[in-house]
Parts: C-alpha cells; sequence; structure tokens
C-alpha cells in the first residue's frame, strides 16, 4: 500500500461500540421473573420484561433510526452520530477518545471516509515525519472512495449494519423493573430499571406510537455509557460528496 495511505483503523475502538450495544441489552440474570405486571400507566398488565420485549421486537423492525452513543470502553471514550438505514445507507461521524474524529458516508456499494488532521495523525503514529506529511498534504479535508467490499475497510463500515446492530438486540432483559413515566428526546416514555451486581442498567420505551427503544443508559460497570435512537424511519441523509472533495486511494497507487 502507498506509504500516503492511513494505516488499517483500529479493530478494538471500532468494534467497542457494537459490543456495547450487545452488553446493554443482553443484560441480567437469566430465569428471574421480573417486575411484577401492573394495570397502571402505560403497557397496563404488561410486566418490565415483557414491555423489555416487546421495545426490542419493534426496534428490530425499524427501516432506518439515527444513534447517538457516548460510551466508556477499554479504548478509552467513543462518541458516536450516525444516521443508517436497513437499504445499507449510513452517514456520521465517529469520535475516539483523544484520536480524532472520522466521517463516514456510505450510499450502497460505495463509501467514502474522511478523517480530521488527529485522527490520521494517530493512525500514522510511529511512522516518519515525512510519511505524516505526506498523509496530511493527500488527506486532510477530503474523502477517501473505497468499495465496500475492501478488507481494509470493513472494520471502519461495521457501523452502517443496521440489520447487523439490531440482531444484537435479544430479548435477555428478564429482570427489569417498571419505573417512573418521563420524557427522552421530546418523546414520552417509561423507564425500566434493571440491576446486575454494582451496574444499572436503564431502559426508556416509548409510550406512544410505536414502543420503540429511545435510550439505554448503564451506570457503573466497566463500561458505562449511554445510546439514544432517534428520527426512527426518517431517511438517511446519505449522499455522494462533490467530485472535487473526493480522492480514489487508486490515484495513490493504493493495492
Amino acid at each position: 500500500m502507498s506509504s500516503t495511505v492511513p494505516r488499517t483503523l483500529k479493530r478494538p475502538a471500532l468494534a467497542a461500540l457494537c459490543a456495547a450495544a450487545l452488553a446493554l441489552t443482553a443484560c441480567g440474570p437469566s430465569g428471574s421473573s421480573g417486575g411484577q405486571a401492573k394495570d397502571a400507566g402505560p403497557f397496563p398488565g404488561l410486566s418490565g420484561p415483557q414491555i423489555a420485549d416487546k421495545a426490542v421486537k419493534a426496534t428490530k423492525k425499524a427501516g432506518s433510526l439515527t444513534l447517538d452513543a457516548n460510551l466508556t470502553t477499554a479504548d478509552g471514550p467513543i462518541k458516536a452520530f450516525m444516521a443508517l438505514d436497513t437499504e445499507g445507507r449510513c452517514a456520521g461521524t465517529m469520535t475516539m477518545g483523544a484520536t480524532g474524529t472520522m466521517e463516514l458516508i456510505k450510499t450502497g456499494e460505495v463509501a467514502y471516509l474522511r478523517f480530521d488532521e488527529a485522527f490520521l495523525r494517530d493512525q500514522n503514529k510511529g511512522g516518519s515525519k515525512e510519511e505524516t506529511d505526506a498523509v496530511l498534504k493527500a488527506l486532510k479535508g477530503r474523502w477517501m472512495r473505497t468499495d465496500v467490499t475492501d478488507p481494509e475497510a470493513k472494520d471502519s463500515l461495521e457501523m452502517c449494519e443496521l440489520d447487523a446492530m439490531l440482531d444484537e438486540f435479544e430479548t435477555g432483559v428478564n429482570s427489569a423493573e417498571r419505573g417512573v413515566e418521563t420524557t427522552v428526546n421530546g418523546k414520552k416514555a417509561l423507564t425500566l430499571t434493571e440491576k446486575d451486581g454494582d451496574t444499572t442498567y436503564r431502559f426508556y420505551v416509548a409510550t406512544e406510537g410505536e414502543p420503540y427503544l429511545l435510550k439505554i443508559e448503564q451506570k457503573g460497570g466497566e463500561e458505562p455509557g449511554t445510546m439514544s435512537f432517534l428520527d426512527y424511519d426518517k431517511p438517511v441523509p446519505a449522499k455522494k460528496p462533490a467530485a472535487e472533495d473526493i480522492l480514489d486511494l487508486d490515484e495513490l497507487g493504493a493495492e
């Protein structure tokens, strides 16, 4: 590969976001009877686990959504704001600790990646000054075009797979207790709370319209954080960047 092409992205940092989604939605000791059913308030007659199951099923049927995540992982803090749909389109940003921000657009079989200077410098850590300067000159402020089948782009594009992400939402919340009614991002919601040792999970389920998951929150434990789910079934703003802002890696002699 040409010395002007960034090194492969660090898989642990990118995969951590998906791993956190799984941990947040499949917690709790199996076999627990869960909270008692209540006739008052939203979802009359349903227990906490039954409401959680209903929310997971509704969320998995969504055609699109926007993920707003703020997580603490073994690789440092991760922030992501990504709109994605089941047709393979996505658009958004991901920031990993102090290592900078990656922007991503996927329009089907083609993806475009753009990195800020901090990200490019981190990815070329250990390289010569000449190599780093060459990378910054070639890539700073420009979008890299890549086919989604490119093995080196695979890790970066994991966040674009809505179907795969929603498949992680297993109905494993077995001891959730019904909590207070509240509002999340302007939508009415019911709080479900589950505890596992020193870790507390809160699930916020929409009480009007489809019972979508609106937010998942983890406090305590090794990887606390929040994940909000916005703009269900809205079009994803994934548009090809302007031609003059795109850099085809073939121009750099990438293999």
